[in-house]
């Protein structure tokens, strides 16, 4: 699970930015994680990770540890994610 929560950190980057009005058009799929992920991940990080930067390692740690509490959706969509990424089988934890 831990390899699952390596890019979550930074696929939820941009979830303070969401709330800023002058949100220029995004990208489907950019570095920092696609719109699904935002879309269904926001909520749990704000509710669970919120205190923390999401670039920040302690960020994957918290949605590790809080795994169970997050939204079907969310799990769903870093399940997904992790699918598209190249070293999406390196380290299951």
């Amino acid at each position: 699970m831990a390899s699952k929560l390596t890019s979550l950190a930074l696929a939820l980057g941009v979830a303070a930015a969401l709330a800023a009005p002058a949100l220029a058009d995004p990208a489907p799929q950019t570095k920092r994680g696609n719109e699904t992920l935002k879309k269904y991940c926001t909520g749990d990080y704000l509710t669970y990770c919120g205190n923390l930067a999401p670039e920040d390692p302690a960020t994957d740690a918290c949605f590790e540890t809080n795994w169970k509490k997050l939204s079907e959706n969310c799990r769903r969509a870093i399940d997904a994610y992790q699918r598209t990424q190249p070293d999406a089988g390196k380290k299951k934890g």
